[in-house]
């Protein structure tokens, strides 16, 4: 059995992320190789993109999702909005579908209170009202409910989009443009030439394995209750999806911590994870990587606890920098007079070449939103909830 440090895994976490060496060109790949971007704050999910892809503009990135559509926005991991790559939808999906409730036998209808029959129709309502259109949440709970009756308008107007999820996961369903301060809602086959529904795609098990493989890769060495978290299982549940992989992985020891990785990957362990970025909000290496402790030490979480949202979601509510793999301060941004202004606080101090670093990284965000960018440091300032 490999034993390892924490460093050795932040630095391979962070090189997997392409946090330490963005990629060129092809916005899809880190994407697909940190398995989805939340995207429940629409400009966090294409900062995340734009953090990982070298010189990427965020105008860049809404080309990807809006106008070639080899991006595109749905509900994936944990029920919530994800951008995942258009090519692997259908993966995506299917891997969703993969949940105990849909091997079920009254599968995804009991489980949303519906009969077989209601949930076959809303389906098909859905299909039919998005048959070439484009639609905000009222118009299509108004033309579904028009068809399976005044149920389906209260189920779809709801925040949560209860309904909406199986949908996505029958593939027939995804997100299009925003229209003023209102989502939409396309067909991706119609949206974007897309294969999706159930008939076109893989055995959901063998998708929702594949996945298990990729956030290994990313995220790994992961125990199974890390897998349960990320992929919103039940600890047996992912304790299963992990044995049933066999001799693909293969057990690790961190500083007295025993968990997974690919047994591919077993022996490929970098040694220095220097790194400082400033990342979004819903940022997939701290969503994905456990355990939570060693990411977000205990004096970060204490601090993020007394701002805003970190009362109730911890360092994902927030804006981030990220020093060397680990949770090191909090940033806030603000555009006025035609330049980006950052705001951050350091819980940690910098040295020279991490300062330089961080005068790049925010040079870099600058750019990103097509403006020049200046840092000021100091304490945060938001209402405790």
């Amino acid at each position: 059995m490999n034993s390892l440090t924490w460093d050795q895994v932040h630095a391979r976490r962070l090189a997997r992320h392409h946090l330490v060496k963005p990629v060129s060109g092809d916005l899809r790949k880190p994407v697909r190789d940190v398995c989805g971007v939340q995207s429940q704050v629409a400009a966090a999910a294409e900062l995340a993109i734009g953090s990982r892809v070298k010189d990427a503009t965020q105008e860049q990135v809404r080309a990807e999702l809006y106008d070639k559509k080899r991006l595109v926005k749905t509900y994936s991991l944990r029920g919530t909005l994800h951008v995942h790559a258009a090519d692997e939808l259908a993966l995506w999906m299917a891997a969703m579908r993969w949940k105990p409730y849909w091997r079920a036998k009254d599968s995804w209808h009991a489980h949303h209170g519906l009969t077989a029959k209601q949930g076959e129709a809303f389906v098909d309502a859905v299909r039919e009202a998005l048959d070439g259109e484009c639609l905000t949440r009222e118009e299509l709970a108004r033309e579904v409910s028009g068809h399976v009756g005044a149920w389906a308008k209260d189920k779809l107007a709801s925040n949560w989009g209860e309904l909406l999820r199986p949908v996505a996961y029958l593939g027939v369903l995804c997100f299009g443009p925003v229209r003023g301060a209102k989502v939409t809602y396309v067909r991706p086959d119609r949206w974007a030439g897309l294969k999706t529904e159930v008939k076109d795609q893989p055995d959901p098990e063998e998708s929702a394995m594949e996945i298990v493989r990729r956030y290994l890769r990313a995220y790994g060495p992961a125990t199974h209750q890390d897998l349960a978290r990320w992929f919103a299982l039940r600890p047996p549940e992912a304790r299963e999806a992990l044995e049933s992989l066999g001799d693909e992985i293969a057990q690790v020891e961190v500083e007295g911590r025993k968990a997974y990785v690919l047994a591919a990957d077993e022996g490929r362990w970098p040694s220095d994870p220097s790194c400082v970025r400033l990342l979004p909000q819903y940022e997939a290496y701290v969503l994905g990587s456990g355990p939570k402790e060693v990411v977000v030490p205990k004096d970060t979480a204490a601090r993020v606890f007394e701002h805003g949202r970190g009362r109730y979601e911890g360092a994902v509510a927030h804006q981030i920098m990220l020093v060397d793999g680990v949770v090191s301060g909090m940033w806030e941004r603000r555009e006025r007079g035609g330049k980006v202004e950052i705001k951050l606080e350091s819980f940690v101090k910098l040295d020279s070449g991490q300062t330089k670093e961080l005068e790049k990284e925010v040079e870099r965000v600058g750019r990103f939103y097509g403006a020049e960018a200046t840092l000021s440091t100091g304490k945060l300032v938001g209402k405790k909830r």
